[in-house]
């Protein structure tokens, strides 16, 4: 890999206070790949054989079943998959595709689990980042089952306000059916949903949202720091 790549990774918190020649040995397999949108990773059920770490663009974890599809996650720069498959040497529970041009670094699992069993640095940080994983899993579950499909995406577009730059109007990142799952409704109750949020402070025209009144939406969504 390129120095600039190596430079990444150890600037991850994952590997930011593992020793030098563990680092080494962590990254003396790794290689950088670049993948065009809607390019599969991974495939549930496959062996974790490489810990994939996004460098840029996004990254659609999903899983499916019986010929039903749902989102899990959403991954970008700096975000790691799948650890616990990779640290237990486990098959992989989700599947993963980009939806954007993406770079990522992939480090093989052997060498990851090689330097958890003797750096105990490297083992705090892998606990660390499992441990902010699952709390993100708690807080995901308490969204779907504690909040109206309405609530679920007025919260959603309030992180997207903020992070188009508290930006009154601006366009949707992600095509709505793949919101729609991953705030897990059906794109009829996604509009239904954006129908409703018209009477707390929020206009959508196609794929543009526009906040009139964010005040309102606030009262309504009442985001949470448990769930959010």
């Amino acid at each position: 890999m390129l120095s600039r790549h190596i430079d990444e990774i150890r600037a991850l918190p994952l590997f930011a206070q593992v020793s030098e020649a563990s680092f080494r040995d962590l990254t003396r397999g790794a290689y950088v790949q670049n993948f065009p949108p809607r390019a599969e990773l991974i495939t549930e059920g496959d062996p974790a054989d490489f810990l994939h770490v996004v460098i840029s663009g996004c990254i659609e974890m999903f899983a499916s079943w019986q010929g039903r599809e749902t989102s899990l996650f959403l991954l970008g720069p700096q975000d790691t998959f799948i650890l616990a498959a990779t640290i237990k040497d486990r098959p992989y529970l989700m599947s993963a595709r980009t939806l954007e041009k993406s770079r990522l670094i992939m480090i093989p699992s052997e060498d990851i689990r090689a330097v958890f069993e003797r750096d105990s640095d490297f083992a705090k940080a892998i606990v660390s980042e499992l441990a902010a994983c699952y709390r993100g899993a708690i807080k995901g579950a308490k969204n779907l089952r504690l909040r109206t499909s309405s609530e679920r995406i007025a919260n959603f577009l309030l992180k997207e306000y903020h992070a188009h730059g508290a930006q009154e109007r601006f366009a949707l990142d992600f095509e709505k059916k793949r919101i729609a799952t991953f705030l897990g409704m059906t794109r009829e109750n996604l509009s239904r949903a954006f129908a409703n949020l018209r009477n707390h402070g929020v206009q959508v025209d196609g794929n543009e949202i526009v906040i009139t009144d964010l005040d309102k939406l606030i009262a309504f969504a009442r985001p949470d720091p448990l769930i959010d």
